[in-house]
């Protein structure tokens, strides 16, 4: 099951849920209760050999339009 990252728009805690689906609604924050929380993007790590190996930052968006996440004009 994946672990996706949140943040809550209402009072800016981050938090992280681990979700069944991943087209289920976003879950209410656990600091304020609030139901205004977005998902946010995140990277991964992996183990190989042992070694923690972090991935790499997405590349930028070539319309430069992606000062909003989630609105990307290349999604």
């Amino acid at each position: 099951m994946p672990i996706f990252e949140y943040r809550c728009e209402d009072c800016g805690t981050k938090f992280e849920k681990l979700m069944r689906r991943a087209g289920e609604a976003a879950p209410g924050c656990p600091s304020c209760g609030g139901e205004h929380a977005n998902q946010q993007f995140s990277t991964f790590s992996a183990r190989a050999n042992g070694a923690p190996v972090r991935a790499e930052a997405p590349a930028a968006c070539p319309s430069g339009r992606c000062g909003n996440p989630g609105m990307c004009g290349m999604n």
